[in-house]
């Protein structure tokens, strides 16, 4: 079988490899992946301690797991498959944090829109109206809407990761809804 050469091969075909115990082919998709995503949790977390044990964390478990990858045939894509475990272990981090004393201060809760790549690059897709609807929602709707369905959280780890009562999480989701249905109608 013969191996695209590193730099040319995608993502998913450096899951695969990755997954063959290529350690070259996981040092190319850390090295494509890791700024993006580092960025992606310190939007999330401001605490940089957590976001390294994240990152760490992430990345041994793409080690171990790229075998379970199953990639375009569940129309997945590698890069969102990282990222789901990322969210995964951010929210995990934040609850192990809470079980062991008060979050820190510099940990960010904070709901405030940041005009990031992603959301350009999500409202280019998804059309001016999408767009324009998610721009106008309260920021605190648009960050449960963004970690529900963007960033596929349940309403658990949502809640965890933006430190709010789970019933807050639902009614939020369910304002959001009826306010992009109300935009869009």
């Amino acid at each position: 079988m013969r191996h695209l050469p590193l730099d040319s091969a995608d993502e998913e075909h450096l899951v695969r490899r990755t997954a063959k115990g290529d350690r070259a082919a996981f040092e190319e998709l850390y090295r494509r992946t890791s700024p993006w995503l580092a960025v992606r949790l310190r939007r999330r977390c401001a605490d940089d301690q957590i976001v390294a044990e994240v990152m760490q964390e992430t990345y041994l478990a793409v080690w171990r797991a790229a075998g379970s990858f199953a990639g375009a045939v569940t129309g997945g894509s590698a890069v969102g498959w990282v990222w789901t475990i990322a969210a995964r272990r951010l929210v995990d981090a934040f609850r192990r944090r809470a079980h062991h004393a008060q979050p820190p201060p510099e940990i960010a809760f904070d709901c405030a829109p940041v005009a990031a790549a992603e959301d350009e690059a999500l409202s280019v897709a998804l059309g001016d109206e999408i767009g324009d609807a998610l721009r106008d929602l309260a920021p605190e709707l648009r960050a449960v809407l963004q970690a529900m369905v963007l960033d596929g959280l349940t309403v658990r780890e949502t809640a965890v990761l933006l430190g709010l009562p789970e019933g807050t999480v639902k009614t939020r989701a369910r304002r959001a809804r009826i306010a992009m249905r109300e935009a869009l109608s």
